[in-house]
């Protein structure tokens, strides 16, 4: 079972990291399951994540609070508006209404966590 997990937690740095370069793509997400399985398969690896300058107050922030910075959300929505916005534009209906509707129910998620 360790190996599955580890094996998992790869996958989702992998993701994680795709992420990162993609704008509508997210990270921070890919990397919270990475460092579940990291925590039942390689523990070093997980506080190598948790101790990430620019992920690790994230990640750190939704673990101990189940909170989102105000950043992060504006960013969050903000690539989810786009992402419907470029939907409309090369795609069209009815394909634009997918990307509204997990706008409106991601996005209300998000912004509804604390801060």
């Amino acid at each position: 079972m360790r190996r599955l997990y580890l094996a998992a937690g790869l996958l989702f740095v992998g993701l994680g990291a795709i992420g990162a370069f993609l704008p509508i793509f997210p990270t921070v997400p890919f990397l919270l399951l990475a460092v579940f399985c990291f925590a039942r398969s390689n523990p070093a690896w997980e506080q190598r994540i948790l101790d990430h300058p620019t992920w690790g107050p994230q990640i750190r922030d939704w673990r101990e609070r189940r909170a989102i910075s105000r950043r992060a959300k504006v960013l969050a929505v903000g690539a989810m508006a786009t992402g419907a916005v470029v939907t409309w534009f090369t795609l069209g209906e009815p394909w634009v209404w997918v990307s509204i509707a997990v706008l409106l129910i991601c996005g209300s998620w998000i912004v509804t966590r604390n801060e």
